[in-house]
Order: structure tokens, then C-alpha cells, then sequence
């Protein structure tokens, strides 16, 4: 049996779950590298200690940490966090940044839609640092060193794909965008109906729902989790720009556009909920990519960013009627975000 072969046999009958189905853990990586936050550093590692807190509450937190040296900085970082710990676990794994959502695992299982439990796989898919931008050698080896000390299976996904650049309601639909997983540094070799043919068979993917251009600032080519998510199995929350001056305006209405005419798995229309960006953030110069879809939902908690700004508001109460049963904590992000992402690129769910 050959390697290609073998994963499908592995991920036959899984699916990847919807991120508000139950969790038995987050997975995050601990930063250390300053030059994706240069001169901010300093702050970061305390948005990292008050995630943990936060998701500590209702799920098992799982952090990598590439040494001793970093160890010992998460440790002193998460006491004065007030982080309890009993649910943390620390694991020593080389890795080049934080972006856990793109370098970590993507957990499939055959547990029935809405179900705990369930046999887990892992999926390996290529990571290639964001098309070849970033040093990206021990991230990508990263889901390997998972399935290690998890004991879960690991398959080899059969092209290059980072988290971020999907998004799937647990039922069969998957949002993507084309400037991304259509993107030459990526998979040049692949037609659009072979990347979608791997999603399905990989993902237990019925159909591919594709939308078009990223925000301005992201530097991945797009990801879907600074446009659009799931927030049911029907719905769907997006950012808009009001602003026709903003360079956010039109790829964003575009959007939009192709979402009121999009259908789920069985044919029925979308549920679009649309919140507005928030103004402009910029950092010596740089348009970053502010955007409140890049939230993440844990078993007890949605991480929301916020940013000082008008529209915050309106991003809290559409995640709090999105998720009643879940807290929002909406945190300040603008220094988060000078390393060009927000709490959905930092966490990475694993099925419970």
C-alpha cells in the first residue's frame, strides 16, 4: 500500500468538526520569535498567558515551547497571568512562530456531527512558511511531533494548506478563498478541482465554497479567518467596510456578494450575519489586518480581538448572539495584531 494509499485508508469515514463542537483541548505555541512583533515583544507574551486563562476554564490547554530557555519564560509569564494550571500541559517542540492554527495538526474523527468522542486522526498537510515567506522547517514538522505525543494517528495531507485558510461548519461545507488556496506559491502543480477533490476526501468535504480577495495587510494571500466563519451550520459571520475609500470596501462587498448567493452542503441559502471592520490599524506605517472574524471559539469561551475602536461593540454582540452559551472575552489586540494576526491564527481546537 502506498503512502497516499495509507492516509486514505486512515481518514476514511472523518470529517473535521465545526470549532463549536466539544473539545478536548487547544493547542497553542508559546512566541519567542521578536521579529514578528519587533519592538512589541514585550507585550505579547501576556495576551498568550490570558488565553490560557481563559480556556483553561472549560478545556485542557496543550503549549509548545521551543526550549528550556522558553519554558521557563511561558511558566513565569502564565503566574503572573494568573493562569491556575491544572489543565496546561507544556510540551518541548521545536518551531519557528506561534502561528499554531497554520503549522499545527488538523484533527478529523468519526464521531457523528455534534458528538464527543470518536476515533482521531491527525492530518500532516505541507507547510511551506505562508508560500515560501517565512523560515518554516520546524513548523512544519510540528503536527508529526503531536501525533507523537498524543498517540493519535497521523495521515499526510496531500498538498500545502495552512488552518487558517479554511473554515467548515462540521456538516460538509468548507469556506475558502481562491487569492490563497488558488495562489501559485502554494500548490502550483494543482488544478482548482483537484485542491477541492483533496479537501473532500481529506475533510469529509461535500462542497467547497469559494470567496474571492483577503483584507489589505494580511500577508498570507488571504485567509478565509480574517473574512468569514461559521458561526452555525448555516450561518455564517462576515466583515464588511462601509468606507468606499477604504481598500477594504470592495473585495469585502464582493464577498458578500458571493455569500447571499451561496448554499450549505444540501442546497438550502446561508444565513449571513455581516459586522464592520474596524477602522484602520496602523503601526509605523503598515496597514495591518485588524478584523474581528479572526476570533476563536473554545468549549466555554469565544477569544474575540478589539481594537480601542467604535465597531467593537457591535463585533461583541454578534458573538454573543452567535454563541449564547459561551462568554465572549473581547481583548485588546492591537499589539497582537502587529504580528499580522489575531486568536483564531494562534489556536488550533482538537475534537474531544
Amino acid at each position: 500500500m502506498s503512502a497516499g494509499d495509507e492516509a486514505l485508508r486512515l481518514v476514511s469515514g472523518r470529517r473535521m468538526p465545526a470549532e463549536w463542537e466539544r473539545h478536548e483541548a487547544t493547542w497553542l505555541t508559546w512566541p519567542h520569535a521578536e521579529e514578528h512583533w519587533p519592538g512589541k515583544f514585550e507585550l505579547v507574551p501576556a495576551i498568550w498567558a490570558r488565553m490560557v486563562r481563559e480556556l483553561e476554564t472549560g478545556e485542557d490547554v496543550h503549549v509548545l515551547v521551543a526550549d528550556e530557555t522558553v519554558e521557563r519564560l511561558a511558566r513565569e509569564a502564565m503566574a503572573a497571568g494568573g493562569v491556575r494550571g491544572e489543565r496546561v500541559r507544556l510540551h518541548r517542540v521545536p518551531n519557528d512562530f506561534a502561528w499554531a492554527r497554520d503549522h499545527g495538526p488538523i484533527f478529523v474523527t468519526d464521531a457523528p456531527y455534534g458528538e464527543p468522542g470518536g476515533r482521531r486522526v491527525i492530518l500532516d498537510w505541507g507547510f511551506n512558511g505562508w508560500g515560501g515567506k517565512w523560515p518554516h522547517e520546524r513548523d512544519d514538522a510540528v503536527p508529526r511531533h503531536v501525533a507523537a505525543i498524543t498517540g493519535i494517528p497521523c495521515a499526510e495531507g496531500p498538498m500545502v494548506l495552512e488552518g487558517g485558510s479554511i473554515d467548515v461548519n462540521g456538516m460538509g461545507a468548507l469556506l475558502t478563498t481562491e487569492s490563497c488556496l488558488l495562489h501559485k506559491n502554494r500548490n502550483p502543480s494543482l488544478s482548482r478541482e483537484r485542491i477541492e477533490e483533496n479537501l473532500c476526501r481529506f475533510l469529509g468535504v461535500r462542497k467547497v465554497l469559494w470567496l474571492g480577495d483577503g483584507i489589505a495587510g494580511d500577508d498570507t494571500d488571504g485567509h478565509v479567518d480574517d473574512l468569514t466563519r461559521f458561526v452555525g451550520p448555516r450561518t455564517v459571520l462576515t466583515v464588511v467596510e462601509d468606507d468606499p475609500a477604504d481598500e477594504n470596501h470592495r473585495p469585502l462587498a464582493e464577498n458578500l456578494e458571493r455569500l447571499r448567493a451561496m448554499t450549505d452542503q444540501d442546497g438550502r441559502p446561508l444565513e449571513v450575519v455581516t459586522v464592520p471592520m474596524p477602522a484602520a490599524v496602523v503601526h509605523e506605517g503598515q496597514r495591518l489586518p485588524a478584523s474581528y472574524a479572526n476570533f476563536y471559539v473554545g468549549n466555554n469561551v469565544v477569544l474575540l480581538p478589539v481594537f480601542d475602536d467604535p465597531a467593537d461593540e457591535a463585533a461583541i454582540a454578534a458573538l454573543r448572539r452567535a454563541f449564547p452559551g459561551r462568554r465572549v472575552a473581547a481583548i485588546p489586540s492591537r499589539d497582537l495584531v502587529w504580528g499580522l494576526g489575531a486568536f483564531h491564527c494562534v489556536t488550533q481546537q482538537m475534537p474531544g
